[in-house]
């Protein structure tokens, strides 16, 4: 009985180590049940999707293997760099239905994978160019129903293989930031549902895709600050010589002609040379067989004619000019006649009378005297149809214009301009086939008359209160007018070729401008304003591209 169970008790237990044995394989053995992925309390999620509402930003603690995510109803407003690159798997995002307003550079940044892109129903008014870049697999986007005005130029082409675009319901307005939008349209292999304008007027309800390219007018132009020259000065003279470019100001203030040269590889007016002159109100350059000569105007002590000595680089004083004929010197012009070379010397005073001087030889001398005792102010010479005119302008009396005689070698009244009892400066220029006069006037409008055969006629009267300076200027085809006040800002005019007019352009922070000079120097076009009561202004002529 013993020895049975014995031998029962020992079976027994083999059994029980047998079923405990087998228990563990079967665990060894068995699969876990799997994890919950992760997913924010906004989202609803799958292992690769995620549905999100009223969420506070972009969820962060979603599957990594998410290869589609929407978000509707979002609690936020902006899109910012770099807002889904822990996604890096996404294939499809839906971001309709939302109240977006502004997605930034590299907004998807990361996606490299991304196919759809979905951001309708938003209130998105602004993109950057960049904000696509990265989507090199992107194939359908959809900015339908936003409020996008514009789109920054160029913004599709990161999207290699986009293949399906649709921008309806937006506010286009189809002016030049526009522009190339057109351009895409007509060669993009993309296909684009319709568009439609929201502005202009003329464009409105126009399909964006069948805009003529040829009715943007989309370059202007613009002068910029380009240097200051910390000084005043009364006159600038642009000249050159030996190769190079120089520019002759009057300075009162500094007792001096002060010569600077443009440096071609800083593109900057330098410090060259000064020529003494107490009290100078005007320094004119010129370069007669190879030499430089400078005319330099004196209200006080006398006016003289300076040579530039290339031995000794060096300006010496040539000869006085007669103190009894020009007393008080207020312009210089510098011109050729059957080429012989001339200037003459418009006299403000009581006593002295506007002169010609002639060159001849080894000097300057005096050739005649034109016109005495009327207090003149300004001189233009005018070379057209073959006859040489010089108009003289006075604060006392209207314009006198005189024409050349060859047989005398003299100038000959001719008329006057009738249209202005007075005039402190006068110039002129040509439009197609038309001469023009401008006169600036301290009191009243300033003029600007059309010659009509036998006379001038007014075409138009600019308001100018204190002007003692303008000058009309022609950069690249386009033509303007530069008109001075000593009591306001500086108005730069441009001219319409269609209405035969000026119309008002920009405004230039420079008072009491005495002289506007155009010099171009190089590739930059430049515009000098010298000032009597401040700096000595360099504005640039830019062209702008506003489709760009």
């Amino acid at each position: 009985m013993a020895g049975l169970r014995a031998r029962l008790g020992s079976g027994l237990g083999l059994l029980a180590l047998s079923t405990l044995g087998l228990c563990l394989m079967l665990q060894v053995g068995a699969k876990r049940p799997p994890k919950t992925p992760p997913c924010p309390p906004s989202c609803s999620c799958t292992r690769d999707t995620a549905f999100c509402v009223d969420s506070k930003a972009v969820p962060r603690n979603l599957p990594s293997e998410v290869i589609s995510l929407t978000l509707v109803n979002a609690a936020f407003s902006e899109i910012h760099d770099g807002a889904f690159s822990h996604l890096p798997l996404l294939q499809f995002l839906l971001l309709n239905s939302n109240k977006f307003t502004l997605i930034g550079d590299n907004a998807f940044t990361g996606l490299s994978h991304l196919q759809y892109l979905f951001i309708e129903n938003n209130d998105i008014w602004a993109l950057s160019k960049f904000t696509f870049r990265g989507l090199k697999s992107l194939t359908h986007l959809s900015l339908a129903n936003n409020n996008l005005q514009t789109l920054p130029r160029d913004i599709f082409r990161p999207l290699d293989i986009l293949s399906d675009l649709d921008l309806r319901g937006n506010s286009l307005n189809c002016d030049c930031k526009v522009k190339w939008l057109v351009e895409w349209l007509t060669h993009t292999n993309t296909t684009v549902a319709p568009i439609y304008c929201a502005s202009p007027p003329r464009f409105q309800e126009h399909k964006v895709q069948d805009l003529p390219l040829r009715e943007f007018d989309c370059i202007t132009t613009d002068f910029v600050l380009y240097q200051t020259l910390s000084f005043p000065a009364v006159s600038a003279e642009p000249f050159l010589y030996s190769s190079d470019l120089y520019l002759a100001l009057a300075q009162p203030g500094a007792s001096a002609c002060t010569i600077l040269k443009w440096d071609y590889v800083e593109r900057q007016l330098r410090d060259y040379d000064r020529i003494p002159a107490p009290s100078a109100v005007h320094c004119k350059p010129m370069v007669v067989d190879s030499q430089l000569y400078v005319v330099v105007a004196q209200l006080f002590g006398g006016s003289y004619i300076y040579h530039w000595d290339p031995n000794t680089t060096r300006f010496t004083k040539l000869q006085d000019i007669d103190p009894q004929r020009v007393r008080k010197p207020n312009d210089l012009e510098a011109f050729r006649i059957d080429g012989d070379w001339y200037f003459a010397v418009a006299d403000s005073s009581k006593a002295g009378a506007t002169s010609l001087y002639r060159w001849h030889q080894n000097g300057f001398y005096s050739q005649q005297a034109l016109h005495a005792w009327h207090r003149d102010t300004d001189l233009e010479f005018v070379d057209g149809e073959g006859k040489p005119r010089l108009i003289v302008s006075s604060s006392s009396q209207a314009p006198i214009i005189y024409q050349w005689s060859r047989t005398q070698k003299q100038f000959v009244a001719q008329g006057e301009v009738t249209q202005v009892p007075d005039a402190q400066a006068v110039k002129h220029f040509r439009a197609g086939r038309d001469s023009y006069l401008c006169l600036s006037r301290y009191i009243g409008d300033s003029k600007i008359l059309r010659w009509e055969g036998t006379r001038f006629s007014e075409v138009q009267a600019l308001p100018s209160r204190g002007s003692l300076a303008l000058q009309p200027f022609l950069v690249g085809g386009r033509r303007y007018l530069a008109l001075g006040s000593d009591f306001s800002f500086t108005q730069i005019y441009q001219w319409d070729e269609g209405r035969q007019k000026f119309v008002r352009f920009q405004e230039l922070a420079v008072q009491a401008p005495r002289a506007f000079c155009y010099m171009p120097a190089g590739d930059a076009q430049l515009l000098l304003a010298p000032s009597f009561k401040g700096q000595t202004l360099v504005y640039r002529h830019v062209v702008v591209d506003l489709s760009a």
